[in-house]
């Protein structure tokens, strides 16, 4: 009953303004997730004292932080929501001598997302890092046999 009386005032409340009503539902229901992706994130590093995350670049929508190891910056992760979906990215930074092999954003629902999920999509943006300049084939890990795959 009470799903039926808020879905009832969502429908009412966009109708008056949807600009206004759009960011209600988001401050409602994406940022809370958004701040927990990042939480799950940060939480992945806890013990690594080798590891730091940066936030660069963030946006209300997509966080982003560069993960600097050793002090040195090496790639940035970003994550948001579309349609339901978590979705995690990499992209290379500046300042950094590390590039990154092809590779697909790693989606799920948001349902799935935990500690688990977070360092297994963690493990292929690692896996895809390489030394600038260097070819794919000379990535830093050997990806045979890590049983991951990437989310299309």
């Amino acid at each position: 009953m009470e799903d039926n009386f808020q879905k009832a005032c969502d429908t009412l409340s966009s109708a008056v303004d949807d600009t206004q009503y759009e960011r209600f539902r988001w401050t409602r229901d994406e940022a809370p997730r958004l701040a927990r992706m990042a939480q799950l994130l940060r939480a992945a590093f806890d013990k690594r004292e080798d590891f730091e995350l940066a936030e660069e670049g963030a946006t209300s929508t997509v966080k982003r932080f560069v993960i600097k190891v050793h002090g040195q910056r090496t790639v940035a992760v970003s994550m948001c929501l579309k349609d339901g979906q978590t979705v995690m990215d990499c992209s290379t930074v500046e300042r950094s001598r590390f590039a990154l092999a092809e590779g697909a954003p790693i989606t799920d629902d948001y349902e799935h997302l935990d500690e688990c999920w977070i360092e297994q999509a963690l493990q292929l943006v690692i896996m895809r890092i390489i030394p600038a300049g260097d070819k794919p084939a000379a990535k830093i890990f050997d990806q045979g046999g890590s049983g991951q795959q990437e989310a299309a």
